[in-house]
Order: structure tokens, then C-alpha cells, then sequence
């Protein structure tokens, strides 16, 4: 499926790639180079009028990390609106916090995989969820 982005978001993603926070690096370590389950995903990824950051085109799966601002009501309702789009897209979205990540990595990681184990049991079908 191709998704159409806003051109003038890519300088800003890859502005956001090259100053990844602690929690951006630690996942990307293993979602790089097809190392869950053989599927690409990308590093802050332009979709729409959004950057995720990281994407799989073929699973159709966004995956946020949340750090402290998320917790301002403002950040969280963009968040929500962010999520309703890239869900009318037909992009799901698995949403972590910076502390998941950094403290609970196995259990961000299994949830990633029960997506995909799902996507595949459902013949490449994404799951109808949003994890948050």
C-alpha cells in the first residue's frame, strides 16, 4: 500500500532521526535490519500530515514511544487525533511510553510480536487495536 506524505515533513524527519532520544535508539537496536520476524521497519517515517516513529509498510503498523510531554493534555489529544488519522489510513498503532522501553523491554517487545503473530494468523490482515 502506498501512503502519500507531506513533502516538506522529510527534512524534519530526518532531522528527528539524526537526535533519536534514549528510547528511539534502544528499540530501533531491535527493530532494525528485519530482525522482527524478517519485516522492515523505518526510523521517524512521514505518513500523511504525521512522522511515526517507526513504521512496517507490510504489517501496516505504527509504533509511537511517548516520553513526559505526552502527559500534558495538549500533547495527548494531538496524539489521539494523530492516531484516529493514521487509523482511517489503515495504519494501526502500538503506543509505548520512554519508561516501557528503557525498564520493561521484553514485554515491548512481546507485544510487537503478538501484532504480528496476529497480522499473520489473519493472512497478512492487520488486527483492528490500538495499543496505548
Amino acid at each position: 500500500m502506498i501512503i502519500k506524505y507531506n513533502p516538506k515533513l522529510k527534512e524534519l524527519a530526518r532531522q528527528l532521526r539524526n537526535n533519536s532520544t534514549k528510547s528511539e535508539v534502544r528499540l530501533w537496536q531491535k527493530l532494525k535490519r528485519d530482525q522482527m520476524y524478517g519485516y522492515d521497519f523505518h526510523r521517524q517515517k512521514p505518513i500523511d500530515e504525521f512522522i511515526v516513529d517507526f513504521f512496517c509498510n507490510k504489517l501496516q503498523l505504527a509504533i509511537e514511544l511517548d516520553g513526559y510531554s505526552h502527559q500534558i493534555l495538549e500533547v495527548w489529544e494531538k496524539d489521539v487525533k494523530k492516531t484516529k488519522r493514521l487509523n482511517s489510513l489503515g495504519v494501526r498503532v502500538l503506543r509505548f511510553s520512554d519508561y516501557q522501553v528503557m525498564n520493561d523491554m521484553e514485554n515491548v517487545l512481546r507485544a510487537i510480536e503478538d501484532y504480528i503473530l496476529t497480522f499473520e494468523e489473519n493472512g497478512g490482515v492487520p488486527p483492528d487495536i490500538v495499543a496505548e
